[in-house]
């Protein structure tokens, strides 16, 4: 991957639904991205060169939910400038300059993912862990995927009432959050990740074009991201 690979994009998604008895059936939740207890981490690990961690704390999430259906869609956003590359200033820049091709402003440029449609298969109780796959369409600086296609998603989700969860370990968007507010916890992963297809890289990056070749035993395109997300209700009026 790179000095970092698309750690992105973190992001990078998911969903829920809830099986509480007064659930309604639209619903929508929110992930802090200043909140500082989200996680966006990807490893690049080459067979007989370097391992590569990028990771960052500035997940962002939207996620709309059916509850009647056990429907739901997210969209989840990762800013390019806030991957940390083995916590190293160096190897972040190099890969801002793989991610934007040098092309364009890192600080403009976002990680995103769509995640258009997920369904449970029954409705999810507090404190049981559900699993559930579905796909989510990246965009790295606005570029797609070179097939337009989408990445295989598994995920997790738990449902965190508040009488069972201490709202302090999950910061809020501000106090005074409602009584029964809910908490959702997911985590997620999509293994096989290829940067390539994104063109992040050197070969797509003006000034690295004679590094490609020593660099390609050591650094690997594939890797593994993985989401880690508390998601949130709006504060009651």
């Amino acid at each position: 991957m790179g000095p970092g690979g698309p750690r992105a994009a973190a992001l990078l998604v998911a969903l829920s639904w809830l099986g509480a008895p007064e659930a309604r059936a639209a619903a929508s939740f929110a992930v802090d991205p200043e909140a500082g207890n989200n996680t966006f981490t990807a490893v690049f690990d080459a067979a007989i060169g370097e391992r590569i961690t990028a990771v960052s704390s500035a997940v962002a999430c939207t996620l709309t939910v059916d509850e009647a259906k056990l429907e739901g869609r997210a969209s989840c956003s990762v800013p390019l400038a806030s991957i940390r590359v083995d916590n190293d200033d160096v190897k972040s820049e190099h890969f801002r300059q793989w991610a934007t091709n040098k092309t364009v402003d890192p600080k403009k440029c976002v990680f995103k993912l769509e995640v258009p449609a997920v369904k449970l298969a029954g409705p999810v109780e507090p404190m049981k862990p559900v699993e559930f796959e579905t796909e989510g369409t990246f965009t790295v600086c606005g570029r797609q995927r070179d097939d337009k296609g989408a990445e295989k998603i598994r995920a997790t989700i738990l449902y965190l009432p508040s009488e069972k969860y201490d709202a302090a370990r999950t910061p809020r968007p501000s106090r005074g959050a409602r009584r029964h507010a809910r908490t959702i916890r997911i985590r997620a992963r999509i293994e096989g990740f290829d940067r390539e297809r994104y063109q992040i890289g050197p070969r797509w990056t003006a000034g690295w074009l004679a590094r490609v070749q020593q660099l390609a035993p050591v650094v690997a395109t594939g890797g593994t991201i993985d989401v880690s997300l508390f998601a949130m209700e709006p504060e009651a009026p």
